[in-house]
């Protein structure tokens, strides 16, 4: 028994000994939300060893290449992008997302001339292995026949096709922003009309006359659509009422037809939210979101916005989180509550470690 205990402490002296000689990637990481001090609409993907970041900039697109989580208070951003003056898309550039699409790199963003009544959706592209580098080219608006408002254009693939969903007004008047839906010839041009999945129509989705910066007596929000894919199913996570209030949220809406996802009818609106305030943890309006995996590709993860005091709006105090989440029994995903802010939390896993006893 003495020397089977000495046999087991040498092993494990020689394998932490060993682990902790790894180069520094391989050393077991650990965060804290915030991700950064600021930063609204936070988009993330990782792909070849890299985590690839951007947020709202208003100006311009910007892209933040790390290799920890940890990494992005430290680490500058690259402008990739920056619009011409005096065009349609020149200011108020909101929710960029990058995408890597059949081999090239798009990144979608809203934008406008400086009236928010004109903004649209738009794209750039570049074909360079790495988004940092090589020329970003304008593709382009990317809009439907009806050109209506809109904003937070994600594009996703299913069973072959591509589509885009975002957040639009139904005529030329704020009053209610909706979810669309439309399918795309290319990553740059949509193809047909678009379609209505998703309008405010519960009570925690119409919050929105607290303080409103469209100085319209009340905004009912559907906005930042993103899709989410679990085995064989489907679901899209859009945020609900006015990010200028507290009740800013996470809603959820679930294919449960077969393959049409044009069909209003075969998508399910789940009748509560699924990721809300926590004032107890100090968490107050998470939403606008993003999905990514973890390097081993095992886990699944969610980055969003929030703040950190009741009553701080749509501005410069929202700041990117990120936490681990899990799918429940019937597929569908369980986020559990806003991480407290400061609270110490392992990065995406690369790799298992297994010690097993030595006979």
């Amino acid at each position: 028994m003495e020397m089977k205990n000495s046999l087991i402490i040498t092993a494990l002296v020689l394998f932490f000994g060993s682990a902790f000689s790894q180069p520094a990637e391989n050393v077991a990481q650990i965060f804290t939300n915030p991700l950064l001090n600021s930063g609204a609409d936070p988009w993330l993907i990782y792909k070849d060893g890299f985590y690839y970041y951007t947020n709202t900039s208003g100006r311009r697109l910007v892209i933040t290449k790390v290799k920890n989580l940890s990494d992005l208070k430290t680490t500058e951003q690259k402008t990739i992008w920056t619009p011409p003056e005096g065009t349609s898309f020149s200011r108020n550039i909101w929710a960029p997302e990058l995408h890597f699409i059949q081999g090239k790199w798009y990144m979608y963003f809203a934008a406008d001339d400086g009236n928010n009544k004109n903004h649209r959706m738009y794209v750039v592209e570049n074909i360079s292995p790495d988004p940092m580098e090589g020329t970003w080219e304008f593709k382009g608006k990317v809009t439907d026949p009806s050109d209506k408002w809109a904003i937070d254009g994600s594009v996703f693939e299913y069973s072959g096709n591509l589509y885009m969903v975002w957040s639009g007004w139904e005529g030329d008047v704020n009053g209610q922003q909706d979810i669309y839906i439309a399918k795309m010839k290319n990553p740059w041009t949509i193809e047909g009309e678009r379609v209505r999945i998703s309008f405010p129509e519960y009570e925690w989705e119409k919050i929105g006359d607290l303080n409103n910066p469209n100085d319209v007596p009340h905004v009912n929000v559907n906005e930042g659509p993103v899709i989410l894919f679990n085995r064989k199913k489907l679901f899209l996570i859009y945020s609900a009422s006015g990010c200028w209030t507290d009740s800013y949220c996470l809603g959820m809406l679930t294919f449960t037809g077969k393959k049409n996802l044009l069909d209003p009818g075969e998508w399910k609106k789940n009748p509560h939210p699924v990721f809300k305030q926590d004032p107890e943890n100090g968490v107050y309006a998470p939403g606008h979101n993003s999905f990514f995996k973890s390097p081993d590709g095992k886990e699944n993860w969610i980055i969003y916005h929030a703040n950190s005091a009741p009553g701080q709006g749509c501005g410069r105090f929202r700041s990117p989180r990120a936490q681990k989440f899990t799918f429940k029994k019937d597929g569908s995903p369980d986020f559990g509550e806003p991480v407290k802010p400061g609270l110490q939390l392992p990065a995406p896993s690369s790799r298992n470690i297994r010690i097993k006893e030595i006979d």
